[in-house]
């Protein structure tokens, strides 16, 4: 079965007539964006020139700022994501906001032949940029659609990643609700996301910058307990900088 077949197959509603032309299946059509905007670093997301840069300097620049110099570094991260997911041989999992599609095709690799990594985003840019980076050999397919509300069946896959993006969601809240539907019981989550300083006056500083670019900066314990009110258990959280590494289990 190929990746975009073995896709459709996890989708509430399958499309009639699917538009895979530019090599993702895309479920918005004209639409920019699938909801609502949140600020200035959403919008960069679908320009031209961030995808250019996204993978190589965008990110990893952005990220060693906001992780400090003592976070993990890119390559770091991957691990970390497939530690927290638990990944192996023949999973299925699906990463939200997958941009460029640089975690995506790492957890292609992770889930080998037998298995299946779905690249979600609603950037045409980003995901321009992602199939053109993944071998067609690769067990990877991607998805353009709501990352808020990803279109897939309930307890369809085995792990969601979410890395560096929660935080420009609309409905964040909403969002780890969607990913808990699409888990399998056992499965697991990991995410990215921000987290406010707990002393005064950095978190004051924090909330400003956040807000002036358009992401919502999470108190330390927060998405611990919204994902503790969905269900999840074995929550497991590390703090570098003004960031949050989050990994959980759906009982």
């Amino acid at each position: 079965m190929t990746p975009h077949r073995a896709l459709l197959d996890l989708l509430a509603e399958p499309p009639a007539t699917p538009d895979t032309a530019h090599g993702y299946l895309d479920l918005l059509g004209e639409a920019d964006q699938a909801g609502p905007p949140t600020g200035l670093a959403q919008r960069l997301m679908r320009t031209g020139l961030v995808p250019t840069v996204y993978e190589r300097w965008w990110r990893p620049a952005l990220g060693r700022v906001a992780k400090g110099q003592a976070g993990p570094s890119m390559a770091d991260e991957r691990s970390l994501a497939v530690r927290l997911l638990g990944l192996a041989p023949g999973s299925t999992v699906l990463d939200v906001a997958c941009g460029t599609g640089g975690f995506t095709r790492h957890f292609g690799d992770a889930v080998g032949p037998d298995g299946l990594a779905v690249g979600l985003d609603a950037s045409v840019p980003m995901l321009e940029k992602a199939v053109a980076a993944t071998p067609r050999t690769a067990p990877v397919a991607y998805l353009r659609a709501d990352a808020v509300r990803p279109p897939l069946r309930d307890a369809s896959v085995d792990a969601v990643c979410c890395f560096a993006a929660l935080h420009m969601f609309a409905e964040p809240a909403v969002a780890l609700s969607s990913f808990a539907r699409v888990l399998r019981p056992g499965g697991r989550v990991a995410l990215l996301t921000t987290a406010r300083h707990p002393w005064q006056p950095a978190r004051a500083a924090d909330t400003v910058l956040g807000a002036l670019s358009g992401q919502r900066m999470f108190d330390r314990d927060e998405i611990a307990n919204l994902l503790v009110e969905r269900g999840f258990t074995e929550v497991e959280t590390r703090f570098a900088g003004v960031t949050q590494f989050v990994g959980a289990t759906l009982a």
